[in-house]
């Protein structure tokens, strides 16, 4: 079984363009987002993703994830008849003293959002923090894209 575990922090606004490794644009929508399996699926750059992912930890670091890709074309269908809701973001890749952290600048209902997830060998696993990162909101349900698109970060 494939096992996710990451964290997750608040981003000070920073110019990620300029300290990123590389970035691309991700669009995505759910086709379920109950939290016991959320069913998404996502055009990223030029590639389409169909991922599910089981219900979270206690902690909410870790959890169940299992992905394939698929066709632009297949992934445009999918969003067609996905719930209500888009996230749209790009997504920056920002190396920092030997971690890869996936920084997200989020769009529409989300703009103004910034987050920030490093992906971890186990839930204990020290991590470095940047001056960039502000406080760790992992496991906190409202910080999930699939929490995002039912109440957006501009209602909050």
């Amino acid at each position: 079984m494939a096992q996710e575990i990451e964290r997750k922090y608040l981003v000070q606004p920073t110019d990620f363009s300029a300290i990123s490794k590389k970035s691309v644009r991700i669009v995505q929508g759910y086709l379920s987002s109950v939290p016991e399996r959320t069913v998404r699926v996502r055009i990223k750059g030029e590639a389409g993703f169909l991922t599910i992912k089981g219900i979270g930890s206690a902690s909410g670091a870790s959890r169940y994830e299992w992905e394939k890709q698929i066709s632009v074309e297949e992934a445009k269908e999918l969003l067609a008849i996905c719930e209500p809701g888009v996230i749209d973001k790009t997504r920056y890749l920002v190396d920092f003293e030997g971690h890869t952290f996936e920084v997200d600048e989020f769009y529409g209902d989300n703009q103004g959002l910034i987050v920030a997830e490093v992906e971890l060998e186990s839930e204990e696993q020290a991590v470095a923090k940047p001056a960039w990162l502000a406080e760790e909101v992992t496991g906190d349900a409202k910080y999930y894209n699939s929490m995002l698109m039912k109440a957006p970060y501009s209602t909050w």
